[in-house]
This record gives C-alpha cells, structure tokens and sequence, in this order.
C-alpha cells in the first residue's frame, strides 16, 4: 500500500519581514500592557485582607487599605507570576480531587470562594476551599489553602513547618478557621513551583493567634477612620523588609 505524497505549493511567497528568531521582548511588551490595563480594571481591595493581616509592619498594612499609591507600580513579570500562581493552585486542588478527596471550592451560598467578612466589610479573608471527606482517617471538614511558592520560600516551610517558615500564612489559616468555624485541624499545601515537589501540613486551630490576626484588623481599620499613623515595624530603611516594600519611599520621606 503506498500513499501519496503531498504536494506543498510554494508559488505564494511569504510576506518579507525580520529575521532575527527570538521576538520575546517584542510579544512580552504587548502581554504586560495587557496585564497592566487587566489591573488597572480590577476592583480596588478596600479593605484589610486574611492573607496580609499577619505581615509584621502595621503601617504597612494601614498603606495598602488607605489605598496610599505604591511608590512603583508592579512590573509585568510580576504580575505574571501572581496569575500563573493562581493557576497552580487551581491545579493542586484539582490533584487532591483526583486523590479521593473532596474539596469545595465554592460556597454553594455564595456561588464565590469561602470567605468571612467584619468591620463593615473592612476586614475581609478569602479561601482556597473546605474538604468534607478524603481517603486520610482525619478530621473533616477543615480549611484548604494552598500557595505556589518558589524555592526560597518554600524550603523554609518545609524545613521548619508553617508557623516559624511563613508566620504571615499561619496567620490567615487561624483567623480563616476562626471566622469559618473549622476547627478541625486546616491543611496548608505548598507548591514548589520550581520542582513540582508538595508539602501538606497539618495546622491546629491556634485561637490565640485568631484572635490576635482578628484585633490586628481592627486596630489598622479604627487607627485609619480615626486618621492616625500606625508605626512602622523595623527601626531603619536598610531592614531587607523594607527595602522589598511598595512603599518604602513613602513611608520613610515621613519622619516619624
């Protein structure tokens, strides 16, 4: 049995056009103009979120809910790296789905992810789901949340568990449990996104620390309603902590 060969016609010339092979810079230009107008639509987060409550300045935390203006906008790279963490995430829910467990991802009330909201709306927190079952003798249901985390901060977690590695996530487990009413034991998952590798951590409800991430919104809510500055966290500008802050120039062209 033979087969035909196929006939390429090549009487229609390509249109001229560059030849250097790599155009990364070129396509990159148009996606980050793309991802900076996506921002710029988004709705603006008023509010004082789960995920950040735990972050150890408070003046900082005042900043991004008086919505004070970053000293620089973030740059395209970044803000790909927060989209494609979100679809890592997405992805190991779907994992853990494949493995017998069941996670909700949405609050059949709502149709929107679980969450609490206080403080009129001031204080909110956001999570990746609740499992209700799974093939583990564990107590169910409990809170899901999960991060995709490169090397640096992921070996910290796995080395030294949630609460010492990344204190500011041990945070946003308890208040979450708290308001949710989980009390079981919640399960934090990071992702390793440079080798794939997970890490499943077992994390207690901490009322102590709910309750400290709790009256942490609150204080950052009533000291910006009653228009007083809350202080900064480290004692000079050269702290690594403030040097990798969006408001590092704002905050310290203040004296105090």
């Amino acid at each position: 049995m033979s087969i035909e060969g196929f006939d390429f016609d090549f009487s229609r010339k390509p249109k001229p056009t560059r030849v250097e092979r790599d155009i990364s810079d070129d396509v990159n230009k148009h996606i980050d103009v793309a991802f900076a107008k996506a921002r710029a639509a988004e709705p603006k987060r008023e509010y004082v979120g789960a995920s950040a409550v735990g972050d150890e300045c408070l003046r900082k935390l005042q900043y991004g809910y008086m919505q004070v203006p970053l000293d620089q906008e973030p740059e395209g790279k970044m803000l790909r790296i927060w989209r494609t963490g979100h679809v890592f995430e997405a992805e190991v829910g779907h994992w853990l789905k494949m493995a017998g467990f069941k996670l909700q991802t949405i609050d059949p009330e709502t149709r929107k992810q679980f969450g609490f909201t206080v403080l009129n709306d001031d204080g909110q927190g956001h999570f990746d789901g609740i499992v209700t079952d799974g093939p583990l003798d564990l107590a169910y249901p409990f809170l899901w949340e999960c991060k995709a985390l490169n090397e640096k901060n992921w070996q910290p977690i796995k080395k030294n568990g949630l609460a010492i590695g990344k204190p500011i996530y041990a945070g946003q487990m308890a208040i979450g449990q708290g308001y949710l009413n989980l009390l079981n034991p919640g399960m934090f998952t990071a992702l390793n996104k440079a080798t794939s590798e997970l890490h499943h951590e077992l994390v207690p409800f901490d009322q102590k620390l709910a309750q400290q991430m709790s009256d942490r919104m609150a204080l950052v809510v009533q000291a910006s309603r009653d228009e007083q500055l809350l202080p900064r966290a480290y004692a000079s500008e050269d702290n690594f902590r403030c040097k990798l802050c969006d408001w590092k120039k704002s905050c310290w062209s203040m004296k105090r």
